[in-house]
C-alpha cells in the first residue's frame, strides 16, 4: 500500500544522512543495554534495572533498530535500498524512497494509536501532583512477609508498615496500585483501575512518565529512534529514583536510600520528580505529535475532544 494524500512525506533524508544517524542509533542502544545483555548472558538477576526489560518487555535487538519515523523517508543508498525496506510497516515508493507504510500501519495499529494519543493528551492536560513521595513501592511490602525483589527492608517490616501508616496514600496510576498488598489497597485514596487509566494518569507521577517507554515501544516504527532511546533513558533514570526512594535496601548495589520518611529525603524525591516530570513532559509531546500524524487533523482534533472532560 502506498502513502495517502493526508500522510505525505515532509522528509527524505539521503544515505549521506541516515546512515550516519542508524549506526549512531545502534551504538548508543548497544551502550544503554550494554550492563543488561552481559548479566543475561552471565545468568545474573538486577533488581533495579531489570525492570525495564521484564515488566515492560524490552529487548535490546528492538531498541537497536533506528527507525526515521512517521513522516520521513529515506533515500536508496549507493549500494541499494536501506534494510528497513524489508521491515513490517515499510513500503518502497518508485523512485526508491523506503518510509513507513502509514495505511498498513494505522489498518493494523490505528485503535492502539487512539488509546495511545488520548491517555497522552489527557495526562499532558492535567497539572503534575508532586505529593506522593514514591509511597506506591512501601504500600507493595506493607503487612506483607514475602516481597517481590530479594532484598531486606530498609527499616525492617514494622517500621516500614509504620510509615505506609503515617502517611496519606495518592496513587494515581493503576500499573503501580495493582500491585499494593490487599491491606494497603484500602489506604489509597483513590482506586484507580485499568478502565479508568484515562481519568487518573497525571504527569508528575513516576510511572506515568517511565511508561513513555511503554507507549514509544508501542507505536513502534512511527516513533524516530532518537525519541526512542530518550524515552528508554528517562525509564531508566526514573527507575534507579523508584526504588532508592523504595524500602529496600539498595546497599548491595552501591545506592543510597531517598529516605523518604523524613523531611529531607522528601525535599530531594519531590526535587527529582519535579525534574522528571519536566523532561517526560517534551518526550510526552513529541510522542503526541506521532500521534497526531498518524490519526491526521481531524481525527486528532476528534480524539482531543473525547478526553477532554477526563479530568480528576
Amino acid at each position: 500500500m502506498g502513502i495517502s494524500e493526508s500522510h505525505a512525506l515532509t522528509t527524505v533524508l539521503p544515505s549521506i544522512s541516515w546512515i550516519p544517524l542508524a549506526r549512531a542509533h545502534a551504538e548508543r542502544a548497544d551502550e544503554m543495554t550494554a550492563g543488561h545483555r552481559a548479566r543475561r548472558a552471565a545468568g545474573e538477576k538486577h533488581p533495579i534495572e531489570d525492570f525495564l526489560y521484564d515488566y515492560y518487555g524490552t529487548r535490546p535487538a528492538q531498541l537497536r533498530r533506528w527507525h526515521p519515523g512517521v513522516g520521513t523517508g529515506l533515500a536508496p543508498a549507493p549500494d541499494g535500498l536501506p534494510e528497513q525496506a524489508t521491515w513490517k510497516f515499510y513500503s518502497t515508493r518508485p523512485d526508491g524512497v523506503v518510509t513507513l507504510d502509514v495505511e498498513a500501519y494505522m489498518q493494523a495499529r490505528g485503535e492502539s494509536v487512539r488509546y495511545i494519543h488520548g491517555l497522552l493528551t489527557a495526562t499532558a492536560s492535567r497539572p503534575a501532583f508532586s505529593g506522593c513521595f514514591g509511597l506506591h513501592e512501601w504500600a507493595m511490602v506493607y503487612r506483607q512477609p514475602e516481597h517481590r525483589h530479594p532484598l531486606p527492608l530498609r527499616l525492617g517490616q514494622a517500621e516500614t508498615d509504620r510509615v505506609v501508616e503515617e502517611h496519606p496514600i495518592r496513587c494515581t496510576h493503576f500499573d503501580a496500585f495493582r500491585f499494593f498488598t490487599p491491606e494497603a489497597v484500602g489506604l489509597n485514596r483513590l482506586q484507580p483501575t485499568r478502565a479508568t487509566q484515562v481519568d487518573f494518569d497525571q504527569p508528575g507521577c513516576l510511572h506515568a512518565a517511565m511508561d513513555c517507554h511503554k507507549w514509544a515501544s508501542k507505536l513502534g516504527p512511527a516513533v524516530p529512534g532518537a525519541l526512542a532511546l530518550d524515552c528508554f533513558a528517562l525509564a531508566g533514570d526514573i527507575r534507579l529514583l523508584d526504588m532508592q526512594a523504595s524500602p529496600y535496601d539498595l546497599s548491595s548495589y552501591g545506592q543510597p536510600p531517598v529516605k523518604i520518611e523524613t523531611p529531607e529525603g522528601k525535599a530531594e524525591y519531590v526535587t527529582r520528580q519535579r525534574e522528571f516530570a519536566r523532561r517526560a513532559a517534551a518526550l510526552r509531546a513529541r510522542l503526541i505529535r506521532v500521534c497526531d500524524e498518524l490519526l491526521g487533523p481531524a481525527l486528532a482534533a476528534e480524539n482531543r475532544e473525547a478526553v477532554a472532560p477526563h479530568n480528576i
